[in-house]
């Protein structure tokens, strides 16, 4: 039975070594994500993955010793985390300010093995970063960011942009190396619905590329996407993918998207704590063990409890209608599939590891932390 059949993949036979709540990950299912990722594209160096899901080095090398060379991150803790595995290539997705600017410098005087570059959408951050740079005796390599629809960060993929990027190429101190979109707010459910989004946010992209390009620049490099959009940014050719779910996966992915099959690959794992009332269970898993983002119902899903009804949560605890006679005893186990797995990771500190299922170790979320050392 293989363990996309196996219905109980996730049971931990020693599950009484472990505290409760606790995040666990299953290494043999994100070694067969990474295989599943590369098969899904036509050429690995267009592989840029982010790793704000799992913000680990064990993960990191995982992916590096499958070839993988370029990644993405948001953060300076995971830039840096990125640095101490010697990541080769590494877009900073976020446009530093402040302080940052001064961090992300140090980062590139630091971890020489890797080539750094950072994001870019005004002319004001433009000078503040250049004149870094340049005080530092560097040359910082950076994207032109696009809002291509998400209306969080960017600049229109119009003329401006154009402007923007020309004057990003002729700045001392700074070296535009291309065009940067994130189309986060393409998230339906239907494929038809995803492309015609995507469509209007590639447009854009191409508009802008194919300027720059006229003006007599050298072709920019295009990092582009999320997982929701990775197939079809995976099927055009001119385009750098940076899907970052795909390694653990969750449940609101797995409903959402299902033409991608990647394996579930972290639970949080809670246990019954008190039991009130005919099929009132409460468990360990409140606010800080699980994102708390979306709406009651839509936090977590028990593999082991899938009738289970929500009825509140709290800091520290989880109340559940999991029916009459449901059979569940004070001190069992309840795993948990995170609707959202990325801010479910950042609440822990580490993550048991589950082989062979038996807890066999645990990783460090090293770059859930907001500074390692710089």
């Amino acid at each position: 039975m293989t363990r996309e059949t196996q219905e109980d993949w996730y049971l931990i036979s020693n599950a009484d070594q472990l505290d409760s709540p606790a995040l666990v990950f299953y290494p043999d299912r994100i070694a067969e994500n990474i295989v599943r990722l590369k098969n899904r594209i036509n050429d690995i160096t267009r592989l840029r993955p982010h790793v704000k899901t799992h913000k680990n080095p064990e993960i990191t090398n995982m992916m590096i010793e499958a070839g993988i060379h370029k990644f993405k991150c948001a953060t300076i803790a995971e830039s840096e985390m990125l640095g101490i595995c010697k990541a080769p290539d590494v877009l900073l997705a976020y446009q530093p300010v402040g302080p940052k600017i001064h961090r992300f410098i140090q980062l590139i005087r630091d971890y020489p093995d890797t080539k750094f570059s950072c994001l870019l959408d005004n002319a004001v951050s433009l000078k503040a970063i250049a004149a870094a740079a340049a005080e530092a005796g560097l040359t910082v390599d950076v994207f032109l960011d696009l809002n291509v629809g998400m209306n969080r960060t960017g600049i229109a993929p119009d003329e401006n942009a154009v402007l923007l990027y020309q004057q990003i190429s002729a700045e001392p101190g700074v070296n535009a190396l291309g065009l940067h979109a994130y189309d986060g707010h393409i998230h339906d459910d239907s494929m038809d619905v995803r492309k015609e989004k995507w469509q209007l946010a590639l447009d854009g992209i191409l508009y802008v590329n194919q300027e720059i390009i006229a003006a007599g620049l050298p072709k920019p490099v295009v990092v582009a996407g999320g997982t929701p959009t990775f197939p079809l940014y995976a099927a055009f050719d001119d385009v750098e993918c940076s899907p970052g779910t795909f390694i653990l996966w969750d449940k609101g992915y797995q409903d959402a998207f299902a033409e991608q099959e990647y394996l579930t690959a972290a639970l949080v794992i809670s246990r019954v704590i008190s039991i009130s009332g005919s099929g009132t269970i409460t468990v360990d898993l409140g606010h800080k063990s699980v994102a708390a983002e979306n709406e009651l119902p839509r936090r977590v899903y028990f593999l082991n409890a899938p009738q289970a009804k929500f009825i509140g949560q709290s800091e520290e605890h989880l109340v559940l209608d999991a029916g009459a006679d449901n059979g569940f005893e004070i001190g069992d186990v309840l795993y948990g599939l995170p609707i959202h797995i990325c801010p479910t990771v950042a609440l822990y500190g580490t993550a048991a590891l589950v082989q062979d299922q038996e807890i066999s170790g645990e990783w460090k979320i090293t770059a859930r932390e907001r500074k390692i050392n710089i």
